[in-house]
């Protein structure tokens, strides 16, 4: 298990109540999370940025061609295009800025947690991972599948309780819980 202390219930401005759930901030942790994300489950999860004013959902047609660290540094390649995370310590050069112990603490990861979205009754209708630097600024969201959403992200129906299976097995996995009533209690949003 990789959860560092229960779960944090709190107001986020914009987004309402959002369950998290602190993980391990330590890189090689997880670079092999992001790798088994990337490489496990490219078809189902989308990604980008969730700030308020703007959402990056990327959704990838291929799975990557190179998952690595370097230098403190995830980078996920998939060919055409790729991105980089700094989990740890920035352990290269750099020929224009000083890289300072202020800087490198600025860049990292400095929180990681899956996270879950409540209605206000208290049920999940959105679930994930985010991380963020050492400033408290988001680097990276991975939504998981929802069930609330068909696989080609149009509004389903019915809620498909299979697509929760991600997020089961993580939390699972990584932070001992079972799956929980509140994950299955929400109606389709209209």
């Amino acid at each position: 298990m990789n959860a560092i202390s229960k779960s944090i219930i709190r107001e986020e401005p914009g987004l309402g109540r959002i369950e998290s759930f602190p993980l391990s901030t330590d890189p090689d942790f997880l670079f092999a999370l992001l790798k088994e994300i990337f490489h496990d489950h490219w078809r189902e999860i989308v990604f980008g940025t969730h700030v308020l004013g703007s959402v990056f959902e990327i959704r990838v047609a291929n799975a990557p061609t190179h998952i690595r660290m370097v230098k403190g540094y995830l980078t996920v390649d998939f060919g055409p295009w790729h991105f980089h995370v700094c989990l740890g310590e920035f352990t290269g050069k750099c020929s224009f800025a000083d890289i300072t112990d202020e800087v490198n603490h600025h860049r990292r990861t400095g929180r990681a947690e899956f996270y879950r979205m409540l209605n206000r009754d208290g049920a999940a209708f959105s679930w994930g991972l985010r991380l963020y630097n050492g400033a408290n600024e988001q680097q990276l969201t991975v939504f998981f599948p929802n069930p609330f959403a068909t696989p080609d992200f149009t509004l389903a129906k019915q809620p498909d309780w299979n697509r929760l299976a991600m997020w089961d097995d993580f939390r699972r996995r990584y932070l001992g819980l079972e799956p929980e009533e509140c994950d299955r209690a929400a109606k389709t949003p209209k």
